[in-house]
Formats: C-alpha cells, sequence, structure tokens
C-alpha cells in the first residue's frame, strides 16, 4: 500500500497508456500529454488498455520510482474521457488500488439515531 503524504497532489491521465513504457516514457507523457512537472514530486497514475494494469510514477527527489498493480479479476475504475488529467485525494487513490469505484463510492452503513 501507497501511503501519500500530506500536500502531494495524485494526478490521474485519463484515457490509456502503452504500458511498455519506463520511467523515461512515462515521465515523457506527464511532461507533454498532461503539461505536468513530473519533478515536482507528485503521483501520476497511468492505466493499460485492458484496464487491469495501472502504473504510478513519482519523483523522490533523488529519482524515479515506479509502482505497479494488476487485478487478479476486475477492471480499474477509470474516467471516459480520453485525453487530460484528474486530480484525486488520497482517499480517492486508495479505492482505485482496492478496485473499488472511487467516483461514487456508496456507504453500506448509515446511522439511524444520534448517541
Amino acid at each position: 500500500m501507497i501511503s501519500v503524504p500530506p500536500g502531494m497532489r495524485v494526478y490521474l491521465a485519463s484515457g490509456h497508456v502503452d504500458m511498455r513504457k519506463g520511467m523515461q516514457g512515462l515521465s515523457a507523457l506527464v511532461q507533454t500529454d498532461l503539461g505536468k512537472d513530473p519533478f515536482a514530486g507528485h503521483l501520476f497514475v497511468f492505466r493499460g488498455r485492458r484496464g487491469d494494469l495501472l502504473k504510478i510514477l513519482a519523483w523522490d527527489g533523488q529519482g524515479f520510482c515506479l509502482f505497479s498493480k494488476r487485478l487478479e479479476r476486475g477492471r480499474f475504475v477509470w474516467p471516459r474521457a480520453e485525453g487530460g488529467v484528474v486530480s484525486l485525494t488520497s482517499a480517492q487513490l486508495s479505492m482505485l488500488l482496492e478496485g473499488i469505484d472511487w467516483r461514487m463510492p456508496h456507504r453500506t452503513w448509515r446511522p439511524e439515531t444520534v448517541g
């Protein structure tokens, strides 16, 4: 599990990316396609065409880190837009990594009385 420190932003690259890309290719996409600074210390999340694999690119001040996760069943929930970037909270990233629909999570329990 990745813990996101306060102040760190999470950007989701909408659309799909060629998952053969490594750190150099993904950081170039961050700069050219997303218009963001890959050296800013934020997390950039990419999804493959099939939807069961994602990669997270991060700059830690000394070099790039690349994390990946593949779901055994199901697909990661992704925005429908073919281009651009979506900003996520750390809670939404956690739901995304668990395979939960982070866009409209539903409460499973609601209190009925106070106290």
